[in-house]
């Protein structure tokens, strides 16, 4: 492998170590939401998939405790079967763990996407952590940023486009089959399928009710009506909306860069033998 090489794969290493940090455990469903919206506030408003993402984990950490609850009430008909109760409410925090691990999964892979194509965006053999359509649209997108130019709508939708189609091909499609295949309990399994979400910036979750969770064709459509919805009612109003769910802490909605470069670096210094990937990016941005 020569030098180049080298370096890039120091640097993945690098940024994803980092990126596993930040993600924290399957709870930090807040954490992980200031992880997102620095993505989107690095780039400038240019990358949309990070702002919407970090609606998901808001929203889904009201989602998962409301699921608990009314799964514990629902295991009240086994009574008279202690063991099989149990078993049925394993079941449901498993399956809230692997949509939990998901969002994390997520996480984890969109901040390394990220930081590496802004650090090595034209390195050969790049194509091996990024996925090209991904890489092609991260490129655009580092190349306005850094001539200071606004990303145009049709370029915007095309890097959430990219990252969305990415995450549902190769991190939730697969776990959440794996998940449904897990959960036997037939009625909380057809509460799970219908879903209705309700991003804060919605004006109605009307176009949210999910007939098939499962159905992938669906996630896709209701993830890019999702998105359409937040570039009609403006971006800034989208973001500003992240502080609704009441689950982000007063720090970040005092100062949004200052939480997360103060969660970094606190992180980070738990781990005297990682390097600053972040700080890198910046320099190879620079």
């Amino acid at each position: 492998m020569d030098s180049d090489g080298c370096t890039l794969t120091r640097d993945h290493r690098r940024i994803h170590q980092e990126a596993t940090l930040l993600a924290g455990t399957l709870t930090d469903l807040g954490q992980r939401a200031s992880v997102y919206h620095h993505l989107y506030q690095d780039s400038g408003g240019r990358n949309v998939f990070p702002l919407i993402a970090a609606h998901g984990a808001l929203w889904g950490a009201g989602y998962f405790a409301l699921g608990l609850r009314v799964g514990a009430l629902l295991s009240a008909r086994f009574l008279l079967a202690p063991a099989e109760r149990r078993a049925k409410l394993r079941q449901l925090h498993a399956f809230a763990d692997a949509f939990r691990e998901i969002n994390r999964r997520v996480c984890v892979e969109a901040y390394c996407a990220y930081h590496l194509s802004k650090l090595h965006g034209h390195a050969a053999g790049i194509e091996r952590h990024v996925q090209p359509r991904l890489l092609a649209a991260l490129n655009r997108c580092h190349r306005a940023q850094a001539l200071d130019q606004p990303l145009p709508l049709p370029a915007r939708r095309e890097l959430f486009e990219a990252f969305f189609l990415w995450e549902q091909e190769c991190i939730v499609g697969p776990a959440v089959e794996q998940a449904l295949a897990e959960l036997d309990w037939p009625l909380i399994r057809r509460v799970a399928l219908r879903p209705r979400i309700r991003f804060a910036y919605f004006t109605s979750s009307r176009d949210m009710r999910f007939a098939d969770f499962a159905s992938t064709a669906e996630r896709i459509e209701k993830g890019m009506r999702a998105y359409q919805l937040a570039e009609q009612t403006g971006l800034r109003q989208v973001e500003a909306t992240l502080g609704r769910y009441g689950v982000l802490p007063q720090a970040y909605l005092h100062d949004s860069v200052r939480h997360f470069g103060e969660l970094r670096q606190r992180l980070l210094q738990a781990q005297p033998c990682s390097s600053s990937a972040f700080s890198a990016s910046k320099a190879g941005a620079a």
